[in-house]
């Protein structure tokens, strides 16, 4: 169903959404805080590895997230158009927050917003991803897009088309299409917290890592799953009149970046130990004294925590895990941006961090120095933590 005067939009080219810029960079310009919008992009990133279909996404472009799929028809590839809210009220989405404009300014409301994404050669599509739940009006677009449920003439269906339609009367897609449109192919997708859909993503991995041959540890997941964080945070960032290439992530890309990490894994398992450890200290550009050391430290580690002398065993995996967090942590605030130092400044501050580990001991307690050093190369060795600048 459509709206306007057909003939003349029957001849317009649309432009591609890959090749048309962006009608705004307000992304790209303000995106601190962006983690749960970047988290959801890699669910998507992993939907990609899984589907075929979904041949490219798209960070921060014409919406928040831009995914393009390979079309169901005859008529063309699809652009489904994703709209993220991290900051939400505490209380249930309703028609009226779909609908309201922003200082009462014409094209402003979240529905409009959508709707007007409908400019593309592409065929259309929209979700919403919300934190919140909505109220039982809008339930119906919760459901799967060829759900019984979501029929046009269903009595909610009408009632929610007649609702957008008295609150919008005049209001189309630059491509003609009208508020039911938008109902037909508007996903509602509700989730719970970023915790959660971290936890979805890290399950995800494996389990795909899984179904392609690869037996990879839940600790090698999160190492993966950092990679892509920072890979959609830094298209995100990305100025498209500079590298619109960087914004735009083929199926492809993402494919090969796959083979490349999970043989990356596999080689750490089987190289001899200490070979990865040196690998990762070239890579931070750090002088053979300091990788002899390290892989001394990391030898000594090794037989420490295979047969303690000074430690009992609880103590040996206690610190373990404290080591495997810090380490954790300051490499997350490295590809999040926080930490903006080269390779050799950041493996100096993972050292600095054991120190500080170290002196947090109890009086009379032995000196643990060298045991959490080798600790972090021997992590560093299995490929779980890498010294280098994000993105080298």
């Amino acid at each position: 169903m459509t709206h306007g005067n057909q003939a003349d939009l029957a001849t317009v080219e649309w432009p591609s959404v890959d090749l048309a810029k962006p009608a705004e960079e307000g992304g790209p310009n303000a995106r601190a805080g962006f983690n749960y919008q970047d988290e959801i992009a890699v669910g998507f990133f992993l939907e990609m590895l899984e589907l075929p279909s979904l041949l490219k996404i798209h960070c921060e472009t014409h919406d928040d997230i831009v995914l393009v799929r390979q079309g169901d028809t005859p008529a063309g590839c699809i652009a489904e158009f994703v709209q993220v809210k991290a900051s939400e009220q505490d209380k249930l989405w309703s028609v009226a927050d779909l609908c309201q404009r922003k200082k009462s300014k014409a094209g402003t409301s979240i529905f409009e917003g959508s709707l007007g994404r409908d400019k593309h050669n592409e065929i259309a599509r929209f979700r919403l991803v919300t934190l919140r739940p909505v109220v039982t009006a809008l339930e119906p677009l919760t459901l799967p897009l060829t759900a019984a449920a979501r029929d046009v003439t269903s009595e909610e269906m009408v009632a929610l088309n007649s609702e957008l339609t008295s609150r919008f009367p005049d209001f189309t897609s630059p491509k003609g299409n009208v508020s039911l449109y938008w109902l037909r192919n508007c996903l509602w997708d509700q989730r719970h917290s970023e915790k959660s859909v971290q936890d979805d993503n890290l399950v995800r991995l494996v389990r795909h890592a899984l179904k392609t041959g690869a037996n990879i540890l839940f600790e090698q997941a999160e190492i993966l799953l950092q990679d892509l964080r920072l890979w959609a945070k830094t298209a995100g960032d990305a100025k498209w009149d500079k590298d619109p290439a960087k914004k735009i992530i083929t199926r492809d890309q993402l494919l090969s970046w796959w083979e490349s990490r999970i043989q990356d894994l596999i080689d750490g398992l089987s190289m001899a130990a200490g070979g990865k450890l040196a690998d990762k200290m070239d890579d931070a550009q750090l002088p053979d004294e300091l990788v002899g050391l390290a892989l001394d430290l990391r030898r000594s580690y090794a037989a420490e925590s295979r047969a303690p002398r000074y430690l009992d065993p609880g103590d040996v995996e206690r610190l373990q895990r404290r080591v495997q967090s810090e380490v954790m942590s300051l490499r997350a605030r490295y590809v999040a941006g926080q930490i903006d130092v080269e390779g050799s400044a950041f493996h100096a501050l993972c050292l600095d961090r054991m120190d500080e580990v170290n002196s947090e001991r109890s009086a009379g307690e032995e000196d643990r120095s060298a045991f959490l050093k080798g600790c972090m190369y021997d992590i560093a060795d299995r490929c779980l933590l890498r010294f280098a600048r994000p993105g080298q």
